[in-house]
């Protein structure tokens, strides 16, 4: 199932509570701004604050970026298989 597929993650910031379950989840893809919002990460570390960005889910992360999205309260982390855009978890997905 979802283990199978390539998946993306991306953050709605305008749905963001700063709550940071996210980064504690996983911090090597999720890190606060200066806004107090937090977003996605690139393989280098480098932080995206261009609304909609969205990496690759790392292969060794997924329970963790699943469990992300699925705990957020802001309901903001959108999971998406990368070929079709399917949502496998967050707002849209059937978890």
């Amino acid at each position: 199932m979802a283990e199978e597929r390539e998946l993306e993650v991306s953050i709605d910031q305008d749905a963001c509570t700063g709550d940071g379950l996210c980064v504690q989840y996983a911090p090597s893809v999720f890190e606060f701004d200066i806004d107090g919002l937090a977003y996605v990460k690139d393989t280098q570390g480098e932080l995206l604050t261009t609304a909609g960005s969205q990496v690759e889910v790392p292969e060794h992360l997924r329970l963790e970026i699943m469990n992300a999205a699925h705990d957020c309260p802001g309901e903001c982390i959108y999971v998406r298989d990368r070929r079709d855009k399917t949502p496998v978890a967050g707002p849209g997905a059937d978890d």
